[in-house]
Order: C-alpha cells, then structure tokens, then sequence
C-alpha cells in the first residue's frame, strides 16, 4: 500500500487510527505536537459529527510523521471543543535527581517548568512525544483491558522523588 505525500498537520483535522485489527480509533490534531485521542473502538467508520461528539480518552503529543507520512488518515475537519482548545499541563521527572516539575507554556520564564509535588502530577500524562506505534500499541491495551508497556515505561518513579 502506498502512503500518501505530503499531509499537512492542521489543527482541527479529524483522525482515523487503525488498529490493525479491524478496529479504528479517531483522534483531532490541537495546537502542535498535540492530539486529542476519543474514547470508543469502532468496527464501522464514524462521521465527522459522530467523531467530534465523542468523549476525551487522553491528549499527548505525538511525532507530527503520524500524520505527514499519512499513517493517520485525515477524514474530516471540525472546530476544537472548549475544553480541547486548552494546553493541558504535563509533568516531567528528572532522571537523576528524581524531582518532579510542571510542563507548561505559563512557565516560560523558567523553562517551562516549574517544581510539583506528587499530588500535582500524578493524574497527568508525562512530557514526552510519542512514536505512533506507540499510541496505536496504548489503544489496543486499553480497549483490551490491557496495562501499556509505554505508559508504564513513562510513570512516575515514587521512590526516586526526594
């Protein structure tokens, strides 16, 4: 099969993710590297409109290639809901110290971080920009009832934090 060239990435494009399974899952492109990924697993292909009422599963940001080497094939467009429209807050762990600290555009005076406690970050995903592979891997454990090797790989080390 040959990818199309040259996609794009433009915020409020609709995604369709294949599972390789015969099942998809949809996804919207916000503000870049992130994307919003919807709750639900489908058999059957949505409209734009069913897509777009769909519930958040997770944001993160993602390799723009998921969508320019059209791994991800756009299959609409629509507006960002509210809620979507906002940079979410991520949380970073420091290998060697083991500190925790907030990832946002607010800091940018500090690098955009900021020092956080365990409370802070512990529903947050981590600063990191996923391989596609990976996110496609995360949905089939999740809609399994599977535990992701990626989003262990990426949590919070508790007794690292001093």
């Amino acid at each position: 099969m040959k990818l199309p060239k040259n996609v794009r990435r433009r915020e409020g494009d609709l995604l369709t993710i294949d599972l390789d399974d015969g099942r998809r899952s949809y996804a919207q492109v916000a503000a870049e590297p992130l994307i919003i990924f919807f709750e639900g697993c489908f058999a059957n292909n949505l409209t734009p409109e069913e897509i777009g009422g769909l519930p958040t599963l997770f944001r993160l940001w993602v390799a723009n290639h998921a969508i320019t080497r059209g791994r991800w094939s756009v299959v609409g467009r629509a507006a960002l809901a509210p809620e979507n429209q906002e940079e979410p807050f991520f949380y970073k762990q420091d290998a060697i110290t083991g500190r925790l600290a907030l990832y946002h555009s607010s800091f940018a005076n500090t690098n955009w971080e900021r020092a956080a406690s365990l409370a802070e970050c512990e529903a947050l995903e981590c600063a990191a920009v996923w391989e596609p592979e990976h996110i496609e891997d995360r949905l089939r454990n999740h809609y399994d009832g599977r535990t992701s090797k990626w989003t262990e790989s990426l949590q919070i080390n508790v007794a690292a934090i001093p």
